[in-house]
C-alpha cells in the first residue's frame, strides 16, 4: 500500500463512518496538488511530513474536539475550580462540626484527634473529587454543544479577553495573602475543640497504662460545669467558623478582617477566662488523684493566672499579626 493511502486511512479511521469517504477524496486531492508531477516517494514523504500527523489532521476534522476541556473553556474551567474547590471543602468541614464529631472518637485524646482530622480530610477528599467530577463533566458537555465557529479563549466573565481584564488581577504580596492551608487548620482546630469540649468528661482526663493498654482513669473536668457555658462557647465556634468564611473570600488581610479577628480573639480569650475561672470546673476526683501525686494547692493559683497570661498574650499577638498584615501593601 502506498504511503499516499496509508496515510489517508489514518487519518480517515479516526473520523466518523458517514464523514471518511468524502475527506479521504479531499485529502487525497490536497496531497496531489502538493506533488510536482514527476514525484519520488521522498516528494511524497515531504507532502506528508508538512500535513503533519495524521492524529493532529484528523483532530481538525472532527466536529467534537479530543481533549477533554479545550483551551477556550480551559481557564474558565480551572478559575471556577480554584473557587468551588475551597468552598466545598469548608462546608464539608462545618458539616463535620454539625455532624455530632464526638461519635466514635474513640478511647484516649490522641485517637479523639486523630479520628476527627481523619474524619475532615477524608471529607475534603471525597468533596474535592465529586466538585472535580461533576465539574469537569460540565465543562466536557458544554465544549461539544459549542457551536460558534469562535474559538477563541474565554475569560472568567465568559467573554473574550480584552486589556480591561488586567485591572481586576489583584497583586497580593505573599506577606499579606491568607493561605487555604490556615483556613482549613482553623476550621479543623474548631472541630477539634468542639469534639474535645463537649466530650471532655470521656476522653480528658488522666489515663494509667495496664496491660499494655491506656485506662481512662479519671476526668479533669466537671461535664455539668463545661455545659452551662454552652451558649458562649457555641458563639466563639460558630464566630471563629464565619472569621474562616471570612477569610476564604478575601485571602488576603485587610483592616476590617483584622478587626474582626481581633474582636474574636477578644471574646474567645474572655470566654476562657470565666470559664477557668469557675471553682468547680475541675473534677473533684481528678483533685484527690492529683492530691495523692503532688500538692497541687501550693501551685494552683500560678497555674491558672499562667494560663490566663499566656491566652492573652497570644490573642494580643496573634491580633497584632493581622493588623500588620493588613497594612502591607
Amino acid at each position: 500500500m502506498e504511503l499516499i493511502e496509508l496515510y489517508i486511512q489514518e487519518v480517515t479511521r479516526r473520523l466518523p463512518e458517514k464523514n471518511r469517504a468524502d475527506i479521504a477524496l479531499e485529502l487525497q486531492s490536497t496531497i496531489e496538488d502538493m506533488l510536482p508531477e514527476d514525484h519520488t516517494e521522498q516528494d511524497v514523504k515531504a507532502v506528508l511530513l508538512k500535513l503533519g500527523d495524521p492524529v493532529t489532521l484528523a483532530s481538525g476534522y472532527r466536529d467534537r474536539p479530543m481533549h477533554l476541556i479545550g483551551p477556550r473553556y480551559y481557564d474558565v474551567y480551572i478559575s471556577l475550580l480554584k473557587m468551588i474547590l475551597p468552598i466545598a471543602a469548608v462546608i464539608s468541614l462545618i458539616a463535620l462540626l454539625g455532624d455530632n464529631p464526638l461519635q466514635d472518637t474513640g478511647n484516649t485524646v490522641m485517637e479523639a484527634i486523630l479520628k476527627i482530622i481523619g474524619k475532615g480530610i477524608s471529607g475534603i477528599i471525597s468533596t474535592g473529587i465529586q466538585v472535580f467530577f461533576w465539574l469537569t463533566l460540565s465543562f466536557a458537555i458544554l465544549e461539544r454543544m459549542d457551536t460558534s465557529k469562535d474559538q477563541s479563549p474565554l475569560t472568567k466573565d465568559l467573554k473574550p479577553w480584552t486589556p480591561e481584564n488586567l485591572k481586576d488581577i489583584q497583586n497580593i504580596s505573599k506577606q499579606k495573602a491568607i493561605s487555604m492551608i490556615e483556613i482549613f487548620a482553623s476550621l479543623l482546630g474548631l472541630s477539634v475543640f468542639t469534639a474535645l469540649y463537649f466530650n471532655a468528661a470521656n476522653l480528658l482526663g488522666v489515663y494509667e497504662k495496664r496491660n499494655d493498654s491506656l485506662i481512662f482513669v479519671t476526668p479533669s473536668f466537671n461535664q455539668e460545669v463545661l455545659n452551662t457555658y454552652w451558649l458562649p462557647v457555641s458563639c466563639v465556634v460558630i464566630i471563629g467558623v464565619l472569621l474562616a468564611i471570612y477569610k476564604l473570600f478575601l485571602r488576603q488581610w485587610t483592616l476590617k478582617l483584622a478587626i474582626f479577628h481581633a474582636i474574636y480573639q477578644l471574646l474567645s480569650t474572655l470566654t476562657f477566662i470565666i470559664i477557668i475561672s469557675n471553682p468547680n470546673l475541675l473534677n473533684p476526683e481528678f483533685i484527690a488523684y492529683q492530691k495523692t501525686l503532688f500538692s497541687i494547692d501550693d501551685w494552683k493559683t500560678s497555674i491558672y493566672w499562667g494560663l490566663i497570661l499566656i491566652t492573652i498574650f497570644f490573642a494580643a499577638y496573634d491580633s497584632y499579626q493581622g493588623f500588620r498584615k493588613a497594612k502591607i501593601r
